[in-house]
């Protein structure tokens, strides 16, 4: 499996490399942060680096990176390279910016920062996006581990034709423990749940990505050429799967290797997810030049959990153990029982049941800081936070019974859930590419427009070809898309260069011209 190890070079290599130097662009510098100059004992909390670098990782490792990449690896070993390829050029970047650009700008969240470097009408547009997206993650990963959990201890998840509802009262409350503990991360600061019981999430999580990482050398099926990992031309996902029929047609082929492969394993390369959670976190940085470690490189980390998991799924399929023919979530089983035996089995499918609940609590607490913050609600009052949090919660409890009743309903939020993910990392890249373009005459700004053009013709080429959408030919979805790229990529430049010569145009005094107070200084002196 020589393409692996050559991704893993890649993933941890350019990640080292290319993660300097989109800090040096940055340019991290001693400015205090809004977790010390506006600490309220809810949100904005300075916060140890290790902790918050394993709050970040374990807010954006849902389910994403472990199902994505177990249904992307049926495109063949490529997925080996454009996992980490993708994860180093597009994910880690998008992550840091996000993270940082919040840093920078009072810890503010997505919407606003939108607002702010990309104006009023795509702040609108986008907030009602970002909050339906954070309201389906909200949806999507209390399902996911409300049903991993049911399946250990043998509760029903189904209903059969001609069986009364009433079966799956226990899978409700497993659904209902799980929303407590997430109506409890939401409304209670920062550091009391979420800072206290992630470091115990992270060691599951850590030591069953290792666990099945080490068995793949130890056991030798790294290095066993039967097991090398083939193209599997024409596979077809599995028809009615609940985690993800993401192939328009059923199909997989080298034509559709763009968008669905990206939308398919989405988080492990690209998330739009994670720039909710990275703002989040950056109201918990005490120092910029903890963005690095914070950001990037645990985006670089989930990039490995994706690895991992894709490598032992192709493993699974070429011993003919399992074929292609099982959903993503019966292939987590059968991945950890294979490699880690019963008792490491278990653990591994608890790390995965970690996942999707330490992104399901903070996707929901962003959702109520969006909502707050959008419709000018003083969260400083207890009761308003609790109120939101009850309101966004009874939606939640109502949606998830819709997926639960009917058979293809969680397979539509799946669904729209991955399109939505990607389509809100476009956004991001803008608006990192514009703060670049308003603070460089260089073309530094590349490192954000590169990506952000390639994300936005994945996911109008997907939806004008997927059945969700408009289930148009490949041929029309590609030109359309291509046409939404252009259009995409002009009006980012066109803001950039708005944004540079209004920052000329302002006074020397004025700390906001320039990046770094050394530059203002500088300048000062001349």
């Amino acid at each position: 499996m020589i393409t692996f190890l050559i991704g893993l070079v890649v993933l941890f290599v350019g990640g080292a490399i290319y993660g300097k130097f989109v800090e040096n662009i940055f340019a991290p510098d001693d400015r205090p942060t809004p977790a010390m100059v506006k600490r309220d004992g809810l949100d904005y909390i300075p916060m140890p680096k290790w902790k918050n670098m394993l709050i970040e990782l374990l807010n954006i490792a849902g389910t994403g990176p472990i199902l994505g990449p177990i249904q992307g690896i049926l495109f063949g070993p490529l997925a080996f390279i454009l996992i980490p390829i993708g994860n180093v050029l597009g994910g880690a970047v998008h992550d840091y910016f996000s993270g940082m650009l919040s840093v920078r700008n009072n810890g503010d969240q997505m919407p606003a920062l939108i607002r702010r470097f990309m104006g009023n009408t795509t702040y609108h547009i986008y907030n009602v996006f970002a909050c339906l997206l954070m309201f389906l993650v909200g949806v999507v990963f209390l399902y996911l581990p409300g049903d991993l959990i049911a399946g250990l201890i043998g509760v029903p998840t189904t209903v059969g034709e001609g069986e009364s509802i009433n079966k799956l009262i226990p899978l409700f409350v497993i659904y209902g423990i799980i929303l407590l503990y997430y109506l409890l991360a939401s409304i209670t600061p920062i550091d009391k749940i979420i800072g206290r019981v992630y470091p115990i999430f992270g060691a599951v999580l850590i030591i069953s990505a290792v666990g099945i990482l080490g068995a793949l050398f130890v056991r030798g099926y790294i290095f066993d050429t039967s097991l090398m990992p083939n193209w599997i031309p024409g596979a077809v996902y599995p028809e009615g799967a609940p985690y993800g029929v993401l192939v328009p047609d059923g199909a997989i082929t080298p034509s559709n290797l763009v968008p669905i492969f990206f939308i398919t394993v989405a988080c492990g390369i690209t998330s739009g997810f994670h720039s909710s959670q990275a703002t989040l976190i950056a109201r918990s940085v005490p120092d910029e030049r903890q963005g690095r470690s914070t950001f990037y490189n645990m985006m670089v980390a989930e990039g490995l959990i994706a690895m991992i998991w894709a490598a032992g799924a192709m493993v699974i399929y070429n011993m003919g153990a399992q074929v292609a023919t099982a959903n993503s979530t019966e292939m987590v089983s059968v991945i950890s029982m294979t490699f880690l035996g019963a008792v490491g089995g278990v653990l591994a499918i608890l790390g995965v049941i970690v996942l999707p609940i330490t992104s399901g609590d903070t996707a929901l607490r962003s959702l109520r800081m969006m909502v707050g913050d959008y419709f000018h609600i003083d969260q400083r009052k207890r009761s308003n936070v609790v109120i939101m949090a009850l309101v966004i919660f009874a939606l939640v409890l109502g949606v998830l019974i819709f997926a639960k009743v009917n058979p293809n309903g969680f397979s539509i939020l799946w669904r729209y859930f991955g399109f939505a993910n990607e389509a809100l990392a476009v956004f991001a890249f803008g608006m990192g590419a514009i703060y670049l373009a308003g603070r460089f005459d260089k073309p530094f700004y590349l490192i954000c427009l590169i990506p952000g053009a390639f994300y936005m013709f994945v996911v109008t080429s997907y939806i004008f070809s997927a059945p969700i959408g408009f289930h148009l030919s490949w041929a029309i979805s590609y030109v359309l898309g291509a046409i939404f790229t252009v259009v995409y990529i002009a009006a980012i430049l066109r803001a950039g260069m708005k944004r540079n010569k209004g920052i000329k145009a302002r006074t020397i005094e004025n700390t906001d011209v320039y990046e770094t107070p050394a530059q203002v200084k500088l300048d000062q002196e001349k």
